[in-house]
């Protein structure tokens, strides 16, 4: 599933569509795409790990899921999902949710919970782990009503980051810490987005998909961790577990 930086990524590469009219368009997706037709974009946004297509009074969420991918002025042999026309271009989508948000795109969001955007509040994420202190941080960090953007590859780089362990519980985790770990699960977005970019990400990986802890040179562990259940790769001699 792509994370937020990837999807800043496709808003940057379709910028060229902005304020262009939509020529021609189909697709499989369970709307009316016949809607679409003659619109003019007026603006793409992104909210975490979804792609906004701003009209003037709607707008298309593009949710790629698991599985989802685009295609700019190209077009693969899958059907896709929904397909935009331009006079200089198009812009195709494949294996993903696409659905239509009615009126004012800020009466759909919280932009303060998108940890990449201008308008994120540590503060507000704070407030919202002291909800959930019984509930593993490895699960807390990919809430996307707390960390809207944050995936599996940013929740274990900054876990490492951060020296704790996946399973500590929010409650039992100092706040001194928890409050690096809220502001590293930003820093590190961008720094993913930057070297995402430069097509040299998975070099900087420290944690995700590694065998061997740099620190401690002793071997990681792997384990489907949380109710979430997803990867985890931690070491357990430097990162601590609160619980």
């Amino acid at each position: 599933m792509p994370e937020g930086p990837s999807i800043v990524i496709l808003k940057e590469e379709t910028q060229h569509f902005t304020g262009q009219k939509i020529i021609s368009v189909s697709g499989n997706a369970s709307i009316d795409i016949n809607r679409l037709q003659d619109q003019t974009i007026r603006e793409f946004r992104t909210w975490g790990k979804h792609f906004l297509i701003c009209f003037n009074d709607f707008t298309v969420k593009i949710h790629l899921l698991m599985f989802g991918t685009y295609r700019i002025n190209e077009r693969k042999e899958l059907a896709p999902r929904l397909s935009l026309g331009f006079s200089d271009g198009e812009l195709n989508f494949y294996t993903c949710s696409v659905k239509i948000l009615e009126g004012d795109i800020n009466t759909h969001y919280d932009w303060s919970i998108d940890v990449m955007n201008e308008n994120w509040n540590p503060k507000k994420a704070k407030l919202s782990l002291d909800k959930v202190k019984n509930k593993m941080i490895c699960d807390a960090v990919l809430e996307q009503d707390i960390f809207s953007g944050v995936g599996n590859i940013i929740k274990n780089e900054v876990l490492y980051r951060c020296y704790i362990h996946p399973e500590s519980l929010v409650g039992k985790i100092p706040d001194e810490e928890l409050n690096q770990l809220i502001s590293e699960c930003s820093i590190y977005s961008f720094e993913f987005l930057y070297w995402k970019k430069k097509f040299e990400l998975k070099q900087h990986w420290l944690a995700h998909t590694k065998k061997t802890c740099l620190r401690c040179n002793l071997p990681f562990h792997k384990k489907q961790t949380g109710g979430k259940k997803r990867r985890s790769f931690f070491c357990t001699n430097c990162q601590k577990l609160y619980e």
